[in-house]
């Protein structure tokens, strides 16, 4: 049986692609070959081709040991950093601390 997959909506291909033209570009700035950053990343030319074009089908993994390859690891832990969405439903769920005023004993005039 075929493997069907969800589409990606079109501002997350245009982003995929985005990645996939930065990653060529970082690969085209260092002079590295595609044969070297293939190699380098423990794949092949054409799976590296398609991480270029921003292609969904390959892994995350694969696009880590690109990065990898070129020196950008570090950029992946910038992915889903900032959750905004998730802080602000999160703090929709806290209840504030109730506190409560001890009472205050009325003083006694001589």
């Amino acid at each position: 049986m075929p493997r069907t997959t969800p589409s990606l909506l079109p501002r997350l291909r245009r982003a995929l692609a985005a990645l996939g033209e930065n990653l060529r570009n970082a690969r085209l700035r260092r002079a590295y070959t595609t044969e070297v950053v293939a190699q380098r990343a423990g794949i092949t030319r054409k799976t590296l081709s398609r991480v270029e074009r921003g292609d969904a089908s390959v892994s995350l993994g694969v696009y880590a040991r690109v990065l990898q390859a070129l020196g950008l690891d570090d950029d992946l832990t910038k992915l889903a950093a900032d959750d905004v969405l998730g802080r602000r439903l999160q703090d929709a769920q806290l209840r504030p601390r109730r506190t409560f005023k001890r009472p205050v004993p009325d003083k006694e005039v001589p």
